[in-house]
């Protein structure tokens, strides 16, 4: 066990110590007395010593020292176990540990105090994890709390903020390792260190990251590598690297599909709630996801129970060990012995009065019967009578008498699983082929002229009920190496629907939906949308030479399919490639199958793939790259730039290869697809360009390498194909002949199985993972260049300014989504708009954000005026304001002349044309954007006329921004001063104006100069919308007859007068640090949030 560091002044007192292990910096010493040897009469005494007294005075047989070659002090660090079967194991692995992370780490100090305090560190660091792992097992939240306490003070977040879970690590900072406390929490990764009177602080937002990876190198054996903004990070020596790695990949993760993939987020609701994430609850997700990615099962499945059990499996005669995983609805059972057998037991096909527990309860053995009298025996279940009452409770079955076993059914499990009349039981229903189907397997008996593929077809029918008698057919059929093998050698036409339903999951849906693809159709039947409109021009472009969709028939269904799935899921709606992937789907299924296929494929199989940005495909995509650097490295050599394989390959991945080879070899694809996932295209992908290596690393240029590609694609054929010439699609290339040899589908699966097959889908979906960070980033980053890149013509702010404007806008963004759901900025963002639209601001968050960077202090009034500076620069009057509408406010403001400034000001406190509207429709934008074609710059003289009251008030507004200032004395003058002037001014010409009317009293101008004078800084609780009303009632006040005191002032009458005061013309002509505002801002934005 790690110790606390005591010093030891001498190593060897008394001879009671021999060394076994030393180097440089460590030194591993045995107790005499203890293990080989014995260590003599010294050893003898030692032992006997040690024996007589008690276990609280009792020394540790073996220790690990500290110590620097400079230095005469010893630290203790470690010590063995005090239990009387003393093993050299523990502290071996403590050793081996200490040569592994911490030796090469030491290289890199420059002095022996520092590499001491290191050491110290580490070892304090490891205790406190090693007691923080205890206490969760013991669910004690004091050592927790602690650690929270901490968090908040270390980091000062908004108290909101939900603290994940901590450990102690390294973090490298520079060439030299801080050791310190990593806390993840909800939003945020921090790392805190103060060593040696140096503190490192470090705050990154999940949604900053763009790579996130466990690594190694000279100096660090294994680390975690987070890349943000630019900086490399990197964590090493952490106890649970494994643990804190997966904790880390699943914040990060949820962090992104809460933020930038609301489609995804939307489907999971189990993490809807971003103040309830906890490290169990993210763990519990995870499993769940993977359950329900390998079994196929819908996503409202989730992992409630496991066992450890043996299944007896008939066709080997032999108990395989695997674990049963236990859900709502479904008992699934997978093996772990590398025969890759696993089952699927919908509880709706457990029957009511067939479930028994074996009454030895030495077996502890269940069997589960299912319709078409099958029975299933799961043996050495530790809580089997648990796992009994549970099926019990979801299946609606009470236990009684009848449930226990019987000698018949337990003698027929260990001779035949499945009854011979078991395949009849599932055959009741023949299989149903659609219109489409019917019409191409009519064709394929009536119109074929190829008996040898008949003939092979009938005997991969034969394999296939062979198949069913073994191992079973239907939802609960057994899946198995043998199961792939048929795959790979390909489907029979009449089973393909079938099959594709079973691997996909797609029955499931289908039989817990009952009715649901009918209520779909009458309910988008008639609907007009921008994806009816894109579903009715690609009806016909969605293989337009096959039969089947030359006809009405074919064009309905695939209308219907398309558009019940752009109704049930709007997000998504319609995406090109749907049309071409359900019309293949069409011709081997029902309609509704067809539709549950789709379903399948678009929300489980290919996540994210069918949307306007495609997320799902770029990331796959990444991966491909991934695996071609490990698996084609000829290719990687010749061919630097490898990103041209991720542009050829996206129909690849779009279309599961149906855009680029026949239907008929297509079609073997997508079988394996439906059984392997996405695993089976990446196969394919590497197998077709380890097929035309040679070529292609001859290539001059990209056309060449697409020009052999599809060459190649040509010369795929199906030569086992059944359907005749007519059915057949042509080549999707050029028609030319080519001197490429012909190769058949069937080959080119097995050859990608045989070469890599090796490639596991668990490897593949960590590897989605880590590119998914890389990829949306990429999105994002292109994004904002587009943005910066529109804003830039407008603004005199340069690019680095208009990069870092940018980062505060879109995190002001963020913060108003980090802690709630409902945030407006959350609900109003959509990445598939405009880029200027994708992110917007709301009024609060505005004016936390404006309040950082504007370049005066508004003072006590900031919420009033920023609300006025929110009505003005809010052009569209729809509540949100996108960055070029914030960059050109705050241009003028930072470097705008003297006149324009003050027109911003001016225009303030004119009351607002119109009201806050919703979402502005079409007729109105295009009415904008003409308005905007045809406007005129804004001249002085277009400005409206203010009142006596807005007038005061901009008068406030005017002492609120000078005030603080070093000038602030004389800009108060300059300011009453040009007020008393211009009241004046206007009373003459009211005079002049009106010769005979009374002459109205001078004390009304003294009244209001002097009102604006002595409240600088009161708070302006008058809107410019509400200044008419006040106007009015100043009027009545002031004198006796309102019209004669109702006063109005130009914005020139109010430029002249400013700009004969040098004060305020300096003021406002003063340059501003832009750089020092952003910096500070930056510094500033989070605290701002946690003080609200």
């Amino acid at each position: 066990m790690w110790l606390k560091p005591e010093e030891i002044l001498l190593k060897n007192a008394f001879k009671l110590w021999v060394t076994e292990k030393d180097n440089e910096y460590f030194i591993l010493q045995r107790r005499r007395g203890y293990g080989e040897g014995g260590g003599g009469l010294t050893g003898l005494l030692v032992g006997t010593l040690d024996t007589v007294l008690d276990s609280t005075s009792k020394v540790a047989p073996y220790r690990i020292l500290h110590h620097t070659p400079d230095s005469q002090v010893y630290w203790s660090i470690a010590c063995g176990m005090h239990s009387p079967c003393v093993t050299k194991e523990e502290i071996v692995q403590h050793w081996e540990w200490l040569q592994q992370n911490i030796m090469r780490t030491l290289s890199v100090f420059d002095s022996s105090e520092d590499i001491t305090s290191f050491v110290q560190g580490k070892i304090r660091g490891l205790i406190a994890e090693e007691g923080k792992t205890s206490l969760v097992l013991e669910e004690d939240p004091e050592k927790f709390r602690e650690a929270l306490l901490r968090f908040e003070k270390w980091f000062e977040l908004p108290s909101e903020e939900k603290l994940v879970t901590y450990y102690s690590c390294s973090y490298w900072k520079g060439k030299v390792p801080c050791q310190g406390w990593l806390y993840l929490s909800t939003n945020f990764l921090c790392f805190y260190s103060y060593l040696l009177g140096s503190e490192v602080k470090l705050v990154i937002s999940w949604d900053e990251i763009w790579r996130l990876e466990k690594t190694s190198n000279v100096i660090l054996t294994e680390s975690i590598h987070v890349l943000a903004h630019g900086e490399d990070h990197y964590f090493s020596m952490l106890l649970h690297l494994n643990e804190t790695f997966v904790i880390m990949e699943q914040l990060a993760d949820y962090s992104i599909k809460r933020l930038f993939d609301k489609e995804a987020f939307q489907r999971e609701p189990a993490l809807s709630d971003p103040l309830q994430i906890t490290k169990r609850g993210l763990e519990a997700h995870a499993k769940s996801d993977q359950f329900r990615a390998f079994f196929r099962l819908p996503k409202e499945e989730n992992l409630l129970e496991v066992h450890e059990s043996f299944l007896w499996v008939p066709f080997n005669h032999y108990n395989t060990l695997g674990k049963i995983c236990l859900s709502e609805n479904y008992l699934c059972f997978a093996s772990q012995d590398g025969s890759q057998c696993h089952i699927i037991i919908p509880m709706r096909e457990v029957t009511s009065d067939k479930i028994s527990i074996k009454p030895d309860p030495s077996s502890r053995a269940l069997t589960v019967c299912v319709r078409g009298k099958r029975a299933l025996r799961f043996s050495e279940v530790r809580d089997y009578q648990r796992l009994a009452n549970t099926i019990r409770s979801r299946c609606g079955i009470s236990a009684s008498p009848q449930h226990s076993a019987s000698s018949e059914v337990t003698h027929s499990l260990h001779n035949s699983l499945f009854f011979p009349h078991s395949v009849v039981c599932n055959n009741e229903l023949p299989l149903e082929l659609s219109c489409l189907s019917r019409h191409v397997i009519g064709l394929t008996s009536v119109c074929c002229g190829l008996p040898v593929n008949q003939l092979k077809e009938k005997m991969k029918e034969q394999s296939w009920n062979i198949h069913f008698s073994e191992y079973g057919r239907g939802t609960s059929m057994f899946f198995t190496r043998k199961t792939r093998d048929l795959i790979v050698r390909g489907v029979p036409e009449a089973l393909r629907g079938e099959l594709w339903m079973l691997f996909s999951g797609a029955v499931n849906d289908m039989a817990t939906h009952p009715g649901y693809y009918s209520e779909l159709v009458e309910q988008s039947l008639g609907t007009s949308t921008l994806a009816t409109d894109e579903i009715e021009r690609d009806l016909h472009r969605s293989l337009p030479e096959h039969p089947a969709f030359q006809s009405d028939t074919g064009i309905s269904a695939l209308r219907r399919v398309l558009t019940a799935y752009a109704y049930r899921n709007p997000k998504i709606g319609y995406c090109q490639a749907m049309n071409i992937l359900t019309s293949v789907l069409l011709l081997y299924a029902k309609e509704e199958e067809a539709f549950w296929l789709l379903v399948a494929v678009c929300e489980r199989m290919l996540p994210d793939y069918f949307n306007r940005r495609i997320i799902g495909a770029l990331v796959d995509q990444a991966v491909f790259e991934d695996l071609i650097r490990e698996n084609l490295p000829q290719l990687v050599e010749n061919m630097t730039d490898l990103s041209f394989f991720s542009s050829v390959s996206l129909s690849w991945f779009l279309t599961l290869f149906i855009s680029v080879l026949p239907i008929e070899s297509a079609v073997n694809v997508v079988d394996c697809f439906f059984y392997d996932g996405i695993k089976a295209i990446l196969q394919l992908g590497l197998a077709v360009l380890d097929y035309n290596m040679e070529a292609l690393v001859c290539c001059h240029d990209d056309a060449e390498a697409v020009t052999i590609l599809n060459k190649f694609f040509d010369s795929v054929t199906n030569k086992d194909s059944p359907l005749p010439p007519t059915v057949q699609q042509a080549s999707v290339g050029n028609n030319e002949k080519t001197s490429h040899v012909k190769v058949d589908i069937s080959e080119l699966i097995r050859e990608a199985y045989e070469k890599y097959g090796s490639i596991r889908s668990e490897d593949v979906e960590s590897s989605r993972k880590r590119n998914k960070l890389y990829v949306i980033q990429t999105l994002e980053d292109t994004t904002k260049q587009n943005v910066i890149r529109v804003v830039s013509q407008e603004v005199r702010f340069n690019a680095s300014q208009l990069d870092e404007l940018y980062n505060l806008f879109k995190r002001q963004h963020f913060l108003s989504c980090y802690w709630t759901m409902k945030s407006p900025a959350l609900l109003h963002h959509d990445p598939s708009l405009a880029y200027l639209e994708q992110y917007q601001l709301g009024f609060q968050q505005f004016s936390m954000l404006f309040s950082l960077l504007e370049p005066w202090a508004f003072c006590t009034t900031k919420s009033t005026l920023s609300l006025w500076v929110f009505r003005l620069i809010d052009e569209n009057q729809d509540g949100l304001i996108n960055f070029k509408e914030f960059c050109c406010a705050l241009d003028t403001l930072f470097s705008g002349s003297f006149t324009n400034k003050l027109k911003f000001l001016f225009k303030l406190h004119l009351p607002p044309g119109e009201s806050f509207v919703g979402k502005v429709d079409l007729q109105a934008y295009l009415k904008q954007w003409q308005n905007e074609i045809l406007k005129k710059e804004e001249t002085i003289k277009d400005l409206p006329r203010i009142n006596q009251t807005q007038f005061i008030q901009f008068s406030k507004t005017l002492y609120n921004i000078f005030h603080g200032d070093p000038e602030e004395e004389s800009l108060y003058r300059a300011v009453a001063h040009v007020t008393s002037l211009l009241l004046r001014m206007e009373e003459v010409g009211r005079r002049l104006q009106e010769p005979s009317s009374p002459p109205a009293t001078t004390a009304a101008a003294d009244t209001a100069a002097t009102s604006a004078e002595e409240s600088p800084t009161e708070e302006a609780s008058t809107t410019p919308g509400s200044s008419n009303t006040s106007g009015s009632q100043d009027s009545q006040d002031a004198g006796s007859d309102p019209p004669e005191t109702e006063w109005s002032f130009s914005f020139e009458q109010v430029l002249a007068s400013l700009l004969n005061e040098p004060a305020i013309v300096n003021f406002f002509e003063r340059p501003v640090d832009i750089h020092l505002k952003l910096g500070q801002a930056k510094v500033a934005q989070l605290k701002v949030k946690a003080a609200k």
